[in-house]
């Protein structure tokens, strides 16, 4: 029997998408990840269409010209923080692209060409973002890329705390995406 899909998705348009992925599945176990806190249901006139989660991970939002010189990767509820983020990078100038990355398994059976173009290998400035731990992430951020996720087993108090807390910000963010732009 082929091993677990996960799906992760990072709005209600995803969670619509993903269901349907999920549905067709006939010998494959499969779990939906959802969240129970609050997220935006992003503007798909705005973003690209949520269909990319049947492909695992899709160019949610691009750089002004489609040639990015950071990646932020994300999926589930951080994916609305990689959006905001975005939107700040964006508006200094850099050349950032939104990846929504809602199931790595189903990602993995893409052809290599359609991950190098989702995930183009000359850009090694990537930056995951993970409310969980950052086991897994470096397959995709590489050596010279960052996880901005949990290294400790979590902690207790309101939501907003936490993400103070642990970086989980946009101005943060784009602060460790500025880092990986400068070359040592």
């Amino acid at each position: 029997m082929p091993g677990l899909v996960i799906v992760r998705p990072g709005d209600a348009n995803e969670v619509v998408e993903a269901y349907r992925y999920v549905i067709q599945l006939r010998h494959q176990p499969a779990v939906l990840v959802l969240s129970r806190q609050p997220l935006p249901t992003l503007d798909r006139n705005i973003y690209a269409p949520a269909t990319g989660v049947a492909r695992g991970a899709y160019v949610l939002a691009d750089a002004p010209g489609g040639n990015p010189e950071v990646i932020l990767i994300a999926s589930g509820s951080e994916v609305g923080l990689a959006v905001e983020a975005h939107g700040e990078l964006v508006a200094e100038g850099i050349r950032a692209r939104v990846v929504s990355m809602p199931s790595w398994e189903i990602f993995e059976q893409q052809t290599q060409a359609y991950r190098d173009t989702v995930l183009p290998p000359a850009v090694d400035a990537r930056l995951a973002i993970e409310q969980a731990s950052t086991f897994g992430w470096e397959r995709y951020v590489g050596g010279s890329g960052r996880v901005i996720g949990m290294k400790t087993f979590g902690a207790s108090a309101p939501l907003k705390a936490l993400q103070q807390r642990f970086g989980y910000e946009p101005d943060r963010v784009v602060a460790a995406a500025k880092e990986l732009l400068v070359k040592p």
